[in-house]
């Protein structure tokens, strides 16, 4: 019963509004692919996970992993599979990935979703999109378009933004959490507000359709 409620999970994801996160960047290539493709550099800007531990390596070069979220009364665990590519036109990089949990306490079940890299004269062009099934049952469906959806975009694009700092300005992310920007002083203070929410070519429904062809093959 519990693997075929997954397998409709899964079979969901696309349905709803995919979530989409743009940042210019001004640094080079390589900075926001070693900062992004790293784990241990991720999960330091990344304020979606706090532990990412690589767990094998496939054939086709994808990589499996476990991830963690630290919520002090409760760690969410999954697993993911990702797979960056350097062979895209004009320079443009990409990572694909496809995740899943168990834990029914986590708000999102399975997924899938892609990053793009794209260098531009003014900088690289940072975005991803991502959908995913809502966990929590028939409560979480209900909450995730007004309460869960926009929260993960915000903190998404928070997380961009201490990217965009810690690549341009060479801002540890650990002085731009959210706390810091309660603090008086002249601390580097990172903004959702600064991302785009869809792409400039399109509208929102074109988010999983502009997904690299690796998307469509990589597996669990």
């Amino acid at each position: 019963m519990g693997e075929r409620v997954r397998r409709s999970a899964r079979s969901a994801v696309g349905s709803r509004r995919a979530l989409y996160v743009e940042i210019l960047i001004d640094a080079p290539l390589e900075t926001v692919w070693e900062l992004t493709q790293t784990p241990e550099q991720h999960v330091r800007w990344d304020a979606r996970f706090t532990a990412i531990v690589p767990t094998a390596l496939r054939d086709d070069g994808a990589q499996e992993f476990r991830y963690e979220l630290d919520l002090g009364i409760h760690t969410i665990r999954g697993t993911g599979v990702s797979l960056g590519e350097r062979r895209g036109r004009d320079g443009e990089r990409t990572s694909a990935l496809v995740f899943d949990t168990a834990d029914a306490l986590s708000p999102i079940g399975a997924g899938r979703g892609y990053w793009r890299y794209i260098p531009t004269a003014r900088g690289v062009r940072f975005l991803t999109g991502y959908d995913y099934a809502p966990g929590w049952g028939p409560v979480g469906r209900m909450l995730d378009p007004v309460v869960t959806r926009p929260f993960i975009w915000w903190l998404t694009a928070r997380s961009f933004d201490r990217l965009r700092i810690w690549a341009e300005d060479g801002v540890p992310p650990e002085k731009t959490a959210w706390w810091r920007s309660l603090l008086p002083g002249s601390h580097p203070r990172a903004r959702a507000s600064r991302c785009l929410s869809r792409p400039s070519h399109a509208g929102r429904d074109s988010v999983m359709r502009d997904a690299p062809a690796s998307l469509a093959e990589l597996r669990p």
